[in-house]
């Protein structure tokens, strides 16, 4: 029984998920010492939630979120506009051959967890929930 493995869905790379993590963590690092000589982003904290590799590592998304609920806009901007001193540094930092093209997103991370707290407090979810760990266990290990 061969399968084809065009048709699996396939998750991250080891390699991808290092490199994600590698930058992730430089680029927390770089803008908590506030390196960048971009005004605004000195005037926030930004917290890096995660970052998603390309398979071909050559581009890298950033999904960030400004500490306090700031405003997600400017600081959106704010990183736009000092990308390629983010590249830059990120590139000297990492000792990495090449820099990976970076792109910002919004973290939604924290609102999908609110969402499903949200769904699994609902009276009829807890009355499934429970029925369901009333049913019998197979195999009685």
């Amino acid at each position: 029984m061969s399968k084809s493995r065009s048709s699996e869905p396939r998750g991250p790379s080891q390699r991808q998920l290092r490199v994600g993590e590698l930058i992730r963590r430089s680029l927390s690092e770089l803008l908590a010492r506030g390196d960048l000589h971009e005004p605004d982003l000195s005037a926030m904290s930004i917290t890096v939630g995660e970052v998603r590799a390309t398979p071909d590592l050559k581009r890298a998304t950033c999904f960030v979120l400004p500490l306090g609920g700031g405003d997600e806009e400017t600081m959106l901007a704010a990183l736009r506009r000092a990308k390629p001193e983010i590249r830059h540094l990120l590139a000297r930092n990492m000792k990495l051959k090449h820099a990976p093209d970076l792109k910002f997103e919004i973290d939604r991370t924290f609102d999908r967890m609110d969402e499903t707290r949200r769904l699994l407090s609902d009276e009829k979810v807890r009355r499934d929930v429970a029925a369901s760990g009333d049913a019998p266990e197979e195999d009685g290990a």
